[in-house]
């Protein structure tokens, strides 16, 4: 697929944000053998998402793309795996309503185990140690023996994965996401919340809908696409090693995917096109994402773009940015308009998350609901000035019921973060600002489709 490329040509650049393992044998070890164990997914399966994510780029289809900010090995429990995928299959339905097209829904689960980090280390009560990096390289406990890096865990993490994979699998095909089960989704935790009263309110409208097409004869037992969807899985290829290990040739295409998700994004501490982590994303086949922050320029993204989708394939790239709430309109409006000077034909994500991270006054690390809002809020505003088409949202979400981000209408305080507050790295969304957001979204989506299709009139008329 690119020139001079190898699964282990990565190993020839520079990297950074990995971790240092003080067994170099041991990590050895760990890659073979999972050299020799099953893909995780299907090449047939990431070059569906491919196809998918075209009909996003071309404006005809919405990506959903949510879950843990770092799944953990404590918090492994189907329940959990359950509750994120039922509260992504609530705002799907949401934004399906609004949009009037397919959302394709992409899951941040079943390989989300590492995290980069500001810095290598970190101290407490004058005692310096590694810094947490996510459960498939140390442990989050403050203790030498939990922060040494431990090559043995991204077993642990390929396993959890597999088992998690199963789960979804199952939920998605097996019955679990039939339209005539919407009332179902709903947590208990959220069901006297507001957004949980227009939620009933959709589901009413929902099953008069089906209700008619039952009528003319179509249902769960005769049409598949009411009792079953795709559900994708993704997460950041920070940890090469662990990637290369799981890249295998397609028999179909003589391409190569990497296996352990349908979906890979790069993040923006490590997008340098001249760097390790690129180098190896550009050569596998598989649908691929990258983090684009306000340090991010025009000649920066284009260089990316060069790399990883030289062939410029409908859907091979989404680009999220993640600018933060106050400086989108100066930062996003040059992106968009190199790409659109170019012809590049790209997905455009909205990560709302990751740069409107504050500290509480009590010490907890927050993101505060109304930046959250107003960043996604203003990346469609500029869209629509620049007369392209926000496609995508990038949420670190959970089913759970936490207190991790403060605001939303049934509103976190900052004196209520530590009544739940379980996340092991940044803040989440609990079930019910998400959906909360996702009515948010719905507005604007409905909004662009009526601004869109009056646009289409206009022309037809002139």
């Amino acid at each position: 697929m690119a020139a001079k490329w190898s699964p282990d040509s990565w190993r020839t650049k520079d990297i950074r944000q990995v971790p240092v393992y003080p067994d170099a044998e041991a990590l050895t070890k760990a890659e073979a053998q999972l050299r020799n164990y099953p893909p995780l997914v299907f090449a047939g399966e990431a070059r569906r998402l491919r196809e998918a994510l075209a009909d996003v780029a071309a404006g005809r289809a919405f990506l959903l793309q949510g879950g843990d900010c770092a799944e953990s090995f404590a918090e492994f429990h189907p329940d959990n795996i359950r509750d994120s995928f039922r509260v992504l299959l609530q705002m799907a339905i949401v934004l399906t309503f609004a949009a009037c097209c397919p959302v394709v829904k992409v899951g941040r689960l079943a390989g989300q185990f590492a995290k980069p980090r500001s810095a290598p280390t970190e101290t407490q009560n004058g005692v310096e140690l590694p810094s947490y990096r996510g459960d498939s390289v140390n442990g989050i406990d403050f203790t030498p023996e939990s922060r040494t890096p431990d090559p043995q865990r991204m077993i642990q993490s390929y396993n959890q994965s597999a088992a998690t994979l199963n789960l979804l699998r199952a939920f998605a095909q097996g019955g679990y996401a039939d339209l005539n089960q919407v009332q179902r989704w709903n947590l208990s935790f959220v069901e006297q919340s507001p957004a949980s009263e227009r939620y009933r309110a959709l589901t009413e409208q929902l099953n008069e809908a089906l209700a008619f097409m039952a009528a003319c004869g179509m249902n769960s037992e005769t049409t598949h696409q009411l009792r079953e969807t795709d559900f994708y899985t993704s997460h950041e290829a920070l940890l090469p090693g662990y990637e290369e290990a799981m890249t295998r040739v397609d028999s179909t295409s003589g391409d190569w995917y990497d296996t352990s998700a349908h979906m890979l994004w790069i993040g923006d501490r490590t997008r340098d096109p001249d760097e390790a982590h690129i180098e190896f994303l550009r050569g596998v086949g598989n649908p691929l994402g990258c983090k684009a922050g306000p340090t991010m320029t025009p000649d920066d993204l284009l260089r990316v773009i060069d790399t990883l989708n030289p062939d410029n394939i409908p859907g091979r790239l989404t680009v999220i940015t993640r600018m933060g709430h106050q400086a989108v309109e100066n930062k996003l409006p040059p992106l968009i308009r190199a790409i659109e000077r170019e012809g590049r034909i790209i997905v455009w994500s909205c990560d709302p998350m990751h740069a409107n991270t504050t500290t509480a006054a009590t010490g907890y690390k927050t993101r505060a609901f109304n930046m959250i809002r107003e960043e996604v809020e203003r990346c469609f505003a500029v869209h629509r000035a620049e007369g392209t088409y926000l496609g995508g949202i990038h949420l670190e979400l959970t089913g759970q019921n936490v207190t991790e981000c403060v605001g939303g209408a049934r509103e976190v305080t900052e004196a209520s973060l530590k009544d739940r507050y379980h996340t092991h790295c940044d803040p989440r969304l609990n079930a019910d600002q998400s959906l909360d957001l996702a009515f948010l979204i719905a507005e604007m989506l409905k909004d662009e489709r009526q601004s869109r299709n009056g646009s289409a009139k206009i022309s037809a008329i002139r």
